[in-house]
């Protein structure tokens, strides 16, 4: 197998390990990702329409910045908290309660906020993402009950065959493999205080900073030294460039001087030896 094949079954592997939130800096809407680059049609699926120009076209890298991280020890917990995530959020949007998005005060008391300001309002779910997270994260912290015990162990008669990898006779769940413990699950926060949205977290879960760039989630920032020398190379490359531009505006100005002087002396032999005579 070549060395493209094992990487791509190493991330087939991997898959549901890690689930990056992105916020967007204006709105503060969110959207989950299974890897630290967002992908476009992926991403726009989950934003709904609230209204008018809610939905972008195309998201900007500018605008949309990680803010969590969340790492699991298993898949199967990742890909399960990613889908109880999706589920949460969605029921925010479309089951919120009306005094979110009434008016509090003033002679118009009791109406409901214009389209606009409405979905303003419904956009910014970062905290509600954050007390999900921790609500996802209890609920995998409970033991799995009898009923989902006796569905876990359910398998199909297969007269002797061996049981079938999907379809009919799989098995029937496999969330009693981690339900009961939530260790080794790491929240990595690109501000430490946003964990304080949420009433309760599991005492099991660690958190910490998030080190990142924007828009390159999880991406270590560079040493001291390293960073410095970064900054002496871009300070170098620039002086270089700037060199350069005047070096070349400079020869733009002595090519024109040089082309002014040769139209002179065109014109000066033009009129010493007249008009060229025809035969």
């Amino acid at each position: 197998m070549s060395n493209q094949g094992l990487a791509v079954g190493a991330r087939t592997i991997q898959h549901g390990t890690q689930i990056y939130a992105y916020n967007n800096l204006r709105t503060n809407q969110v959207v989950y990702s299974f890897t630290r680059a967002l992908n476009n049609n992926s991403s726009i699926k989950q934003l709904p329409f609230l209204g008018k120009k809610t939905v972008p076209a195309a998201l900007r890298k500018d605008l949309w910045q990680p803010f969590a991280l969340i790492e699991f020890p298993s898949p199967v917990q990742g890909l399960s908290a990613f889908r109880k995530l999706r589920e949460y959020r969605r029921l925010h949007e479309n089951e919120y309660p009306l005094d979110l998005i009434t008016l509090k005060d003033g002679p118009h008391k009791g109406q409901l906020l214009e389209k606009k300001k409405r979905g303003r309002v419904l956009q910014n779910q970062k905290a509600n993402s954050v007390a999900d997270m921790a609500a996802v994260l209890l609920i995998q912290e409970r033991p799995p009950t009898p009923e989902q015990l006796e569905k876990a162990e359910r398998f199909v008669r297969n007269d002797g065959r061996p049981p079938a990898k999907r379809g009919f006779g799989k098995k029937q769940s496999s969330e009693v493999d981690y339900m009961g413990t939530v260790d080794g699950v790491t929240i990595s926060w690109a501000n430490i205080l946003d964990a304080e949205f949420a009433e309760t977290w599991p005492a099991p879960v660690v958190h910490q900073e998030l080190t990142k760039q924007r828009y390159t989630a999880a991406f270590p920032l560079p040493d001291a030294e390293g960073e410095l020398a970064a900054a002496e190379s871009r300070q170098e490359r620039r002086a270089e460039l700037i060199q350069a531009l005047l070096d070349a505006d400079n020869n733009i100005y002595d090519s024109e001087r040089a082309i002014g002087s040769l139209r002179r002396a065109t014109n000066y032999w033009v009129q010493k030896l007249g008009p060229r005579r025809t035969q």
